[in-house]
């Protein structure tokens, strides 16, 4: 039995020998919220390690990062943000010297990650993507949540699919960049990633088209980018800042658009207080829908991010009034 025993432990001793060194060389990426890590396992090849910094149920809005947290940053070969306009608590370290070397803003000015190209993208994609503004809408103060996002621009770019592309091609091109990238198979995810997300918005947009008439209401501009893209009509916010109550005026304008709107249907999220929502829509006429813009219950793999994008259009075809829910 001693020999077998023996046999059996170097056995398993040349297989760590062996193995070891492609379980150390995987990739170990992070990403800050789980849409972008959907966006990251279209991409990414076999070996890579894939986690979410924001945990579900949390807001990165005003998420308060624990020591452990901190450490899987130190962990990661790759950090992929938004930018400072979404994942404010994240700015300070990921534009510093300690990350910022390995961090790649998908949106905003930072330029120390080499993905400056696809930034400038996106953002030339914002000045025409905001060409028109959704109905009913304060042009000066639409986007403005005033808590970061500045300039104008609202930073929930992953909703948009067309948006996502352009970040899924960054993000192609940082894992390229690392030791031992295999390009070619990067290359090959990327046009398979380009060819499910087309297929799936020709999908929804077919299963839009009897929402078109629908006065949506959301609680708050995570919404208005994906309701652009479908030329679905947005027609007011609750609240221009989740993280602050809107003042007196702002209600009586929402309040008065919905007792005017047609079939009017508020898309609440999860992350969000339900009581407070409810109170402003009290005694209205009012179809209430959820969707979820952190992809919470969707599963972190190849074809997440069409199921993310399938999940938020169901949740819109809960305002038609034969699946209404009041």
């Amino acid at each position: 039995m001693r020999i077998i025993n023996t046999a059996l432990s170097l056995t398993l001793g040349a297989s760590a020998l062996l193995y070891g060194s492609t379980v150390v060389a995987d990739t170990r990426v992070l990403a800050s919220i789980k849409p972008l890590e959907l966006l990251v396992r279209a991409i990414a090849t076999e070996g890579t390690q894939t986690t979410t910094l924001v945990p579900p149920g949390a807001s990165p809005h005003n998420y308060s990062m624990a020591p452990s947290k901190r450490r899987a940053l130190e962990n990661s070969d790759v950090i992929f943000w938004v930018g400072p306009g979404m994942e404010t608590f994240l700015t300070r370290l990921l534009t510093g010297s300690e990350f910022g070397e390995r961090s790649v803003a998908l949106m905003g000015e930072t330029t120390n990650t080499g993905a400056s190209e696809n930034v400038s993208m996106i953002q030339d994609h914002e000045d025409t993507h905001h060409a028109h503004e959704p109905q009913g809408q304060d042009h000066e103060h639409e986007h403005d949540h005033g808590d970061g996002e500045g300039a104008g621009q609202d930073p929930h770019v992953w909703v948009d699919p067309h948006m996502a592309l352009t970040m899924a091609e960054a993000i192609r091109d940082a894992l390229a960049r690392l030791d031992g990238a295999d390009k070619p198979a990067l290359d090959r995810n990327l046009r398979a990633f380009e060819s499910s997300i087309a297929a799936k918005e020709m999908e929804i947009r077919k299963q839009l088209e009897p929402v078109q008439d629908i006065s949506l209401f959301a609680y708050h501009s995570a919404f208005i980018r994906f309701a652009e893209h479908y030329n679905l009509k947005v027609e007011g916010v609750l609240t221009l800042n989740p993280e602050r109550s809107p003042g007196a005026r702002h209600i009586a304008e929402v309040q008065a658009s919905l007792r005017s709107a047609n079939h009017p249907c508020l898309l609440t999220e999860p992350q969000f207080n339900r009581q407070w929502w409810r109170s402003i829509t009290q005694g209205l006429d009012v179809t209430f829908s959820t969707w979820d813009p952190l992809a919470t219950g969707i599963e972190a793999s190849a074809d997440g991010y069409a199921a993310f994008q399938q999940s938020i259009a169901d949740a819109v075809l809960k305002c038609l009034p034969e699946n209404a829910q009041h």
